[in-house]
């Protein structure tokens, strides 16, 4: 394992659950991953560190906006919290939370881009991101799903400076999201079996040594399965709904 101290700035960094139960939250990642959960107190709005071998990997807290689904966030790491917000506006985003300090570990803002997907920027002070990644029971991918792939290619260009490289995958077209050359994340079209009442929406990728085992257990602590589990390039993967309804999925990557 190599602990991750800092993220380069338009980086995804951190992963969050909002979650209508936290009680129930907890008792299924837990059981799930291994995770360990730490009440960050009232003070914290009983946000929950979930570390792995000490080490954060993600975090959970209460649904804080009315009407807000339980779903898992993805953040990107940022120079200045309040300097991507306005490129946010200026390229059609929609501000949900504007720029604010969480206690002193960092500043952050969630936004909408202009298909729909809620996504979050984390300015570090105290809390770089996760400590490790690309492990099992750590954050390996974060995936958009968007019906409009050109009109987001635009928008996180404007604002991250993402390049979208764009490839054959099997029978679709899959994108990798490119900074300086280097992959940091995917997107794809949402398929047209997708109910068209579901939005844009970004998807959160957990490593797991065996996929089929891990989609298994996650169904007997009373998860959905969403996508069961296939074979695709990177390795064995599977689209999972907890016990609140948020949507994460799980991979076993090739040679892992």
């Amino acid at each position: 394992m190599v602990a991750v101290t800092e993220y380069e700035p338009g980086t995804p960094s951190w992963v969050d659950l909002a979650s209508p139960d936290l009680a129930v939250s907890v008792t299924f990642y837990t059981a799930l991953f291994g995770w360990e959960a730490k009440d960050q107190g009232a003070e914290a709005g009983h946000y929950h560190m979930l570390e792995l071998g000490g080490v954060p990997v993600a975090g959970l807290g209460p649904i804080m906006m009315e009407g807000q689904p339980p779903a898992w966030t993805s953040y990107v790491s940022v120079t200045d919290a309040d300097e991507t917000v306005a490129k946010v506006k200026e390229a059609g985003g929609m501000v949900f939370v504007e720029p604010m300090d969480v206690l002193d570990v960092g500043r952050m803002a969630v936004f909408a881009d202009p298909t729909g997907a809620a996504i979050a920027v984390w300015q570090p002070k105290l809390h770089p991101g996760a400590g490790l990644v690309n492990e099992p029971g750590a954050l390996v991918w974060n995936e958009l799903s968007t019906r409009d792939t050109g009109a987001a290619a635009t928008f996180y260009r404007s604002v991250f400076g993402w390049e979208a490289d764009a490839a054959p995958m099997g029978e679709m077209t899959y994108t990798e999201w490119k900074l300086g050359g280097k992959t940091i994340g995917g997107m794809m079209a949402t398929p047209d079996n997708v109910p068209p009442e579901v939005p844009a929406y970004w998807l959160a990728y957990f490593g797991t040594a065996d996929c089929d085992a891990t989609v298994t257990r996650a169904t007997e602590l009373g998860a959905t399965v969403h996508v069961p589990p296939m074979d695709i390039p990177p390795g064995r993967f599977s689209v999972l709904g907890d016990p609140t309804g948020a949507m994460f999925a799980v991979i076993a990557l090739a040679g892992g």
